[in-house]
């Protein structure tokens, strides 16, 4: 019982914690000390009553079928716009399963042993059992008509649902274009941890992308249930691996049977309660209550006591609030509702929540139904709503500006948006394009899946693409469940929907419905330049030959399969031979060789193209510059006849090389984004695949200025600038899709391109679209060449960042064999028993604080992490189930080493392993790999 008595000294503990916080303020530091000697006359805790919230110890399946509101007509508080990231095969889509059947979406549990999972649509998913598209769905939680069991409410007392626009991400590092792209349109996000292998580098990764998009995060540490799952170890990565702060705010309740522990529930730190559910995984939970918990489970009790005291600690060094509440109540008659009011302010505060700093922590086992409903009740009230989050950047012309700048005027009270017909515009943004007939009935074309932002998007009203600079119609918008959609009528600010009609949206596209009087302060003519910015696509490293036989017919539908393949996915990228003998054979680039596998399959099978035939996966290398500057400007003149008529565009060329960093910054998924344009001195910045492209316009007519004397600067140009820069920035890309050297695509290279208008423009009569994009095409091509032959050119090949976990047995030899064979170097060893590094490289560290989390080091002293009921006899456990060690080995390989390597660790695990990599850098080949290629 001493646990219970430990509320006594609390105050003096936090005050004099919360004197080191620099956040605290010394007024709110004084009344907690002098509210010590209050604290210690609390009530004892058995006596506590507990106000309880809407259920969920029981299964709310049973009111899924009640009406509820339309998804899409919701008010903007009452949505979340909400992604499930996590490494593969954490349980991301078995998670998603339980929540569409508990909120009534579904009829059936779907499993993705069974292959019947709704968001796991794809056949190809279904066959490998993971996911490889990001799939949203809509739902309202809690279900209408849900009421709390035992409170004597009512279902006109029950809270009023939410709509959560739930997206599925994929958890494969192969995809995880699919995750970044839908990162920028979520409002919160759920990471899922698999409790036997804690937190893993795919983990990582998104966590640190969901941080640089300040995107609020709750933990939910799955699969307890299983052998080996330690929630103690779970919790302690979050704070070495992931540097956040875990707020416990579950412990996994166990129960003993067969002399074993068993996972059977939770308990709830916040309410003081557990919930159990039925060991045979079927059937809704059943309220455990304190009493019960006291009596039956003493042990579990003080821990809880404890976890709670920890929880308010923590949250009052960034809250004052509940300091306050604090210090007038005590831990033990802290009301759950203030706690929870405590945990919301921290989650959404900017630099807390927002940072990573902190995280909500919940415990469960998909799979067995346990804790799934506690999750989504986590998700109402601790995730933001549209309306709660920082508003979204975007570019007006120059300018880069917040958009409640551009759009003041479409704003009601307290950042509400107004209705339709009063707003002066609707912005969106397209974050996925999806073309599938077979999965979407009824759809014509394109799918196009967006996030509004301000205004409403209806139906046949044209839109705006800002990207393309181009007017599109919508024919329909629909809310998505998975493969199933249902039309509506329109998308209201802060909602995700799909739209089809759009024959060229991309993904990062920008879509506006202009208003007919612009905002104050921004002309019209700029706000149709205005869009947010895309996301990033990393550099392809692998690449398959493409060739359809049957003639020019199969080959025009294999060029129209890979042109909708790649509007799809952007990071598909696509070539094509413009040399005799290969003009019919395309090059399809890939982030890797599982993305195009599944890239092949679906041309096959969606695409229906059963005369392509395709090559072996092999390595994307690249060509770059070893110097700075190849050479002197050189001029480039084509005169030559394109599409029957004559006519000469010229240019002059120059090459520079820009650092590694640079490179890997300019690779965004437009055709070509553009960056710090400055249209008045008539220069044009792109960006892409690693590659900068320069374009500068010179000779304009200057002409008078007022006062009659010669005006300076740049003058009036005979051709449209923004139009002529284009086609000479996609003569250049296509220069630097098959370097000089073996073929390979550029990167790292700045190419300057300078048109004269007095010399190498002959007028719009002779100078043809085509003779422009010729002219550059072949201007840096010879450049190019000429960089070769004076040994200029150099050849790069993907090196990959390693993590493979496997047994302590086997880490000997896969040691060896990347240090020897595979020419690689390993950077660490971790135990992933207890994420503590055995043996670590001075490069080691350095890749590992490149993995993008940024912030002070947690001492793991401070952490709080519930014990696990086995660890004071985990030797016998591990003995009795046959248990070994796990190591983790972190590597730097060259990617030609890994294609197969899978085949290779199976042998030497015996399938006991695990295995993800990432591209890490560009490394430059030399020796003997060099004189192989």
């Amino acid at each position: 019982m001493a646990s219970r008595l430990c509320y006594g000294h609390i105050g003096a503990v936090a005050a004099a914690s919360l004197r080191r916080m620099p956040g605290m303020t010394s007024r709110s530091t004084a009344r907690l000390a002098m509210h010590t000697s209050r604290a210690t006359r609390l009530k004892p805790a058995h006596n506590v009553s507990v106000e309880l919230p809407v259920s969920f110890f029981i299964s709310r399946r049973a009111y899924s079928a009640a009406a509820g509101p339309s998804y899409y007509d919701a008010n903007i508080e009452n949505v979340r716009n909400v992604g499930i990231i996590a490494h593969v095969d954490a349980g991301k889509t078995t998670t998603t399963e339980r929540m569409l059947y508990y909120s009534g979406v579904s009829r059936h549990l779907g499993n993705v042993d069974h292959g019947d999972t709704i968001t796991d649509f794809l056949p190809m998913e279904r066959a490998r059992g993971i996911t490889i598209q990001s799939a949203a769905i809509s739902f309202n939680w809690p279900p209408q008509g849900a009421t709390p069991k035992g409170t004597g409410k009512t279902a006109q007392d029950a809270t009023p649902p939410k709509t959560i626009n739930l997206i599925d991400t994929p958890g494969h590092q192969d995809f995880r274009f699919e995750v970044d792209r839908c990162l920028p349109v979520l409002d919160g996000a759920v990471c899922i941890i698999d409790s036997v292998k804690g937190v893993e580098a795919h983990t990582e990764r998104v966590w640190a992308s969901a941080q640089q998009h300040n995107i609020p995060r709750i933990a939910y540490i799955n699969k307890l249930d299983r052998d080996g799952a330690s929630f103690n170890r779970s919790v302690t990565d979050i704070a070495s691996r992931l540097n956040a702060w875990p707020l416990v705010c579950q412990i996994p309740l166990w129960d003993k049977d067969k002399g074993g522990e068993v996972f059977l529930g939770i308990a709830d730190v916040i309410a003081r309660r557990g919930i159990k559910w039925p060991a045979s995984g079927s059937g809704g939970g059943s309220l455990v209550t304190a009493e019960t918990l006291q009596s039956i489970y003493p042990t579990l009790w003080a821990e809880m006591e404890t976890a709670r005291t920890k929880l308010v600690e923590k949250l009052c060094e960034y809250d004052d609030e509940l300091v306050e509440a604090f210090c007038e109540q005590g831990t033990t008659d802290l009301p759950a509702a203030q706690i929870k009011a405590a945990i919301r302010r921290v989650v959404l505060d900017p630099e807390i929540g927002r940072k990573g700093r902190v995280v909500p922590v919940f415990a469960g086992s998909s799979l067995r139904n346990i804790g799934v409903e506690p999750l989504l009740d986590a998700i109402v009230d601790y995730l933001p709503s549209p309306q709660e989050s920082p508003d979204v950047e975007v570019r007006v012309g120059k300018e880069t500006m917040m958009l409640r700048d551009v759009y003041g005027a479409g704003q009601g009270k307290k950042g509400k948006a107004v209705s339709a017909r009063s707003t002066p515009g609707v912005l969106a943004s397209v974050f996925k394009v999806v073309n599938d007939p077979n999965l979407f009935p009824g759809t014509q074309g394109m799918l196009t899946f967006v996030r509004v932002y301000q205004g409403s998007l209806h139906k046949n009203a044209q839109v705006w693409n800002a990207n393309l600079a181009r007017f599109e119609k919508p024919f329909q918008i629909s809310q998505v469940s998975a493969a199933k959609i249902g039309e509506i009528p329109y998308l209201a600010p802060g909602q995700i929907g799909a739209i089809t009609g759009l024959k060229a949206a991309r993904t990062g596209d920008t879509l506006h419905i202009l208003p007919t009087q612009a905002p104050p302060g921004t002309p019209l003519a700029s706000l149709k330049t205005m869009t947010i910015r895309p996301p990033e696509v990393g550099p392809a490293v692998a690449f398959v030959n493409v060739e359809a036989y049957g003639g020019p017919t199969e080959t025009k539908k294999l060029a129209d399969a890979l042109d909708k393949l790649t509007r799809e996915d952007p990071s598909l990228r696509v070539s094509r031979g413009d040399e005799p003998g290969i003009e019919d054979t395309f090059v399809l680039s890939g982030l890797g060789q599982l993305h195009l596998d599944v890239a092949m399959d679906r041309l096959r099978t969606t695409y229906q193209l059963a005369s392509a035939t395709f090559s072996s996966v092999q390595v994307d290398y690249k060509e770059c510059l070893t110097v700075e500057l190849a050479g002197t400007p050189q001029r480039y003149v084509y005169d030559r006849v394109v599409a029957n008529k004559a006519g000469m565009a010229a240019c002059t060329v120059g090459l520079e090389k820009i650092d590694d960093a640079e490179a890997l910054q300019g690779n965004d998924a437009a055709a070509g984004t553009q960056h710090d344009t400055e249209k008045e001195d008539h220069v044009y910045t792109f960006e892409r695949d690693g590659n900068v492209i320069c374009i500068k316009f010179t000779g304009g007519t200057t002409g008078e200025s007022a006062d009659g004397s010669e005006a300076t600067g740049p003058g009036e140009l005979p051709f449209d600038a923004d139009m002529v820069s284009r086609q000479l920035f996609n003569g250049a890309i296509g220069a630097l899709a098959r370097g000089p050297r073996r073929g390979s695509p550029l990167q790292g290279l700045r190419i300057n391109i300078t048109l004269d208008a007095t010399t190498d423009y002959a007028g719009a009569g002779s100078t043809t679209d085509g003779h422009i994009v010729h002219a550059a095409l072949h201007g840096v091509r010879s450049a190019l060449r000429e960089a070769h032959a004076r040994n200029q050119v150099a050849v790069l090949e993907p090196v990959m960042m390693v993590h493979i976990a496997c047994p302590d047995d086997s880490a000997g030899a896969i040691q060896r064999d990347i240090t020897g064979a595979r020419g690689g170097f390993v950077l660490e060893i971790r135990d992933s028993s207890g994420s503590a590094s055995i043996a670590s490289d001075a490069s080691g560290a350095a890749d590992a604080a490149s993995s993008g989390l940024s912030g002070t080091g947690i001492d793991l002293g401070e952490v709080y992490a519930p014990p696990d009921p086995y660890m004071s006899i985990q030797s016998l456990r591990e003995t009795k189930r046959g248990m070994t060690r796990l190591l983790e080995i972190v590597a730097k390989v060259p990617l030609k080493e890994m294609l197969s390597y899978d085949m290779r660790l199976r042998s030497m695990t015996g399938g006991r392993h695990s295995f993800t990599m990432e591209l890490a850098s560009f490394d430059r080949v030399v020796g003997a790999r060099e004189r192989e290629l």
